[in-house]
């Protein structure tokens, strides 16, 4: 059994509880225009140019069988529209101008980096997060790697934004110990406007894992300007106050720290004239959900 992964992240803080490794699934079913990974929206690998890297050696243009590379006036041009995706450019970048993130591991091969720092789980109560992307579009995969983290003993949890089918969470819940789900907006227009798709279903399989077994906590992207508002944040307190399951909310403030890999893809950066939200907002924000009974971490 193998997948798609686009990258694999040790010593990670913010995924869970205690100490953890998230590996990171290739392939996402939302398209929210904040997105800090773009890289990981497609479901097929993607190569991705830094200029300001390139140190103009010509080698892509050599090695090229597509002719996706060409110095003009001592300038590297990428031609996008050609480029197969074969890899032979990245070979020969040494400068790493030229990547391709996502690439197919098996199940053995992300359990063996898993494994690495297991010392680290144990003393800091920490685990192993399958993030993405969206890890749930390639559930044998994901559900493979549930089973082989819990028997090694791994605490696990799953980062979903829940935009699919009922029975493919339903079946994760026996080998996942926490799901971080992530609630991008309430109302439904807001929802679709933000992200391209409804949020009917992702509400529905919120309630459903909120009112089972599973522990979950609810993460929520203040996008300035989107959903940084008392009325939509209010609807979704009290949507939550009524989910025993639901043991914390989070707050992710808006950044600007993937702004060049949108560059890199050829792709514009649609959130560039946003301003981060600052501390007092956040506080703010968080005042809201704590007034429904709902702990929050994030501010």
């Amino acid at each position: 059994m193998d997948g798609l992964v686009f990258d694999i992240q040790r010593f990670s803080i913010h995924d869970g509880p205690g100490i953890r490794t998230t590996v990171f699934f290739q392939g996402c079913n939302l398209r929210c225009f904040w997105c800090h990974n773009p890289e990981s929206q497609p479901l097929s690998p993607r190569v991705q140019f830094f200029p300001d890297k390139c140190i103009v050696c010509a080698a892509c243009v050599e090695h090229c069988p597509h002719h996706a590379h060409l110095m003009v006036d001592g300038r590297h041009i990428y031609v996008r529209d050609r480029c197969q995706t074969c890899g032979a450019c990245v070979e020969q970048c040494f400068a790493q101008a030229l990547i391709i993130k996502a690439k197919k591991m098996t199940v053995e091969q992300v359990m063996a980096d898993v494994e690495r720092d297991q010392a680290y789980y144990v003393n800091s109560h920490g685990g192993v997060t399958f993030s993405g992307g969206e890890p749930t579009l390639q559930a044998q995969f994901l559900l493979e790697l549930l089973r082989a983290s819990k028997e090694r003993g791994f605490h696990t949890a799953v980062d979903t934004a829940a935009n699919v089918p009922w029975r493919t969470l339903e079946q994760l819940i026996p080998t996942t110990d926490l799901f971080l789900v992530d609630l991008k907006a309430f109302d439904e227009e807001k929802h679709r406007a933000g992200t391209g798709v409804s949020n009917r279903r992702i509400l529905e399989n919120i309630r459903r894992l909120g009112q089972g077994s599973a522990t979950v906590w609810i993460r929520v992207p203040v996008v300035p300007g989107y959903n940084d508002d008392a009325a939509e944040l209010g609807k979704m307190a009290a949507f939550l106050a009524d989910l025993p399951a639901v043991r914390k909310v989070e707050l992710l403030p808006f950044h600007h720290l993937g702004a060049s890999k949108y560059e890199s893809l050829g792709l514009d950066y649609p959130s560039r004239g946003l301003k981060p939200p600052g501390e007092e907002a956040m506080a703010s924000f968080a005042t809201i959900f704590a007034r429904c009974g709902l702990p929050v971490a994030g501010t």
